[in-house]
């Protein structure tokens, strides 16, 4: 099957354009590029073969292809839960396409969506462990052992190929069905969406609160379009840093958009946004005191991100971080001096909301179906496999491409 491979030489026949400038120069030195490589293949009998319909580009995907985690500390304990070489991808909607002779719950033609996480189950590990066994995948204790070699989730492992491919294979129970009336520009973004509602179901803001969503890119869209939903009395700030996100923050609700930039501004924006009284030291950012904002949901994930978010924050307010980078310095004294609480959220698992318990999906597509959700418009970009160089250029330039979410169309359109 072609498929996209991270972490290997170019295939012979890949000839990639003359770089114009130096960010073309970084991309055609990347280990990336387009493969023959064998078809996925079904793990265990209970997996499924699916052929994906659209395949989005994950932030973290992103960053990784791109090299931006080159830079900084590379004493990343997260390297131990990853292969290479391997295909990314793990945002999909796909089409069944082949069951395992164990695979239950499915029908060859059915669309479906992946929860991508290589937990007990998908590795063949029994019994399950403890967070398993409650539905927490997202903590599995068998991310290196089992069927698989090291990997948290399809898309970072060698035995598993991701999405960015003409085939996919997954175990039965990563797959949720997909109703007929939901498009598939809206099952592509379940993913996403997903990780911005554990960060906002498993730490809520107050009623009639003040939350700031640092970040505009999926993940901190989907948390503005979350919160204006299921929590429409509390006021939405959203820092963004391109145009096309900043108007797609207005478009799903936000009460104030703010650029990323100065960082003294932004901070004097967000005090007197939320009425929080600011005092300034003999140098550095000032800090509220009292402060006005209840939770900022960080979607980047830097230093210079969290010392925004904790200058601005209320006493015993809470910083939620979905976002992944490269370590840096910043200051926390205010984490401390405000008893604040700094919490990591990781992906998406099972989660209880409205009475019901339930993968975090199916509530997404619950939510989409009933109307209460939608974030199709999000997906503004598509490429075949074959145009992968015009995909990173995108990427790597939103200010010029106004990209929101990308996906490549392994299969045609």
């Amino acid at each position: 099957m072609k498929a996209l491979l991270f972490g290997a030489r170019p295939d012979p026949t890949d000839v990639r354009p003359v770089p114009t400038d130096d960010l073309e120069a970084r991309l055609a030195a990347l280990p990336f590029g387009l493969h023959e490589v064998d078809d996925a293949r079904p793990v265990r009998p209970d997996w499924v073969v699916t052929r994906p319909i659209l395949s989005g580009v994950c932030g973290s995907d992103a960053k990784l292809v791109l090299g931006d985690f080159e830079d900084g500390d590379v004493d990343n304990p997260m390297a131990a839960f990853s292969s290479l070489p391997h295909v990314p991808g793990h945002e999909v909607v796909a089409e069944v396409a082949a069951l395992g002779p164990a695979a239950r719950g499915l029908e060859v033609g059915q669309r479906v969506v992946l929860n991508p996480w290589l937990s007990c189950a998908p590795r063949g590990v029994t019994p399950l462990c403890p967070p398993c066994a409650r539905g927490d995948v997202n903590l599995c204790w068998s991310f290196t052992t089992g069927d698989l070699g090291p990997g948290v989730h399809i898309g970072v492992v060698t035995g598993a190929p991701g999405a960015w491919a003409e085939l996919l294979a997954a175990h039965c129970s990563m797959l949720h069905p997909v109703p007929d009336r939901i498009s598939d520009e809206a099952a592509v973004l379940a993913d996403p969406f997903s990780v911005a509602f554990h960060a906002v179901v498993r730490h809520p803001p107050p009623a009639s609160g003040r939350a700031v969503v640092y970040g505009a890119g999926a993940l901190g869209l989907a948390s503005v379009a979350i919160l204006r939903s299921l929590h429409p009395g509390v006021e939405v700030a959203v820092v963004a840093r391109f145009p096309a996100q900043a108007a797609m923050a207005r478009r799903y609700g936000a009460a104030l958009v703010l650029d990323h930039e100065p960082r003294l501004a932004l901070v004097e924006a967000l005090a007197g946004w939320s009425g929080g009284v600011l005092h300034r030291a003999h140098a550095g950012l000032p800090m509220t005191q009292p402060g006005g904002v209840d939770v900022v949901y960080d979607t980047v994930g830097k230093g210079e991100t969290f010392e925004v978010g904790v200058r601005v924050l209320a006493e015993r307010g809470r910083l939620v971080y979905t976002g992944v980078a490269v370590p840096g310095r910043w200051e926390w004294t205010p984490v401390y001096f405000k008893e604040l609480t700094v919490v990591g959220s990781n992906a998406f698992a099972t989660e209880l909301f409205e009475g019901r318990r339930r993968h975090a999906i199916d509530h997404y597509l619950d939510l989409v179906g009933d109307g209460r959700i939608d974030l199709a418009a999000m997906v503004t970009h598509r490429f075949p496999l074959e145009d992968w160089w015009e995909a990173l250029c995108a990427l790597a330039r939103p200010e010029r491409s106004g990209v929101l979410k990308a996906a490549f169309t392994p299969n045609g359109t």
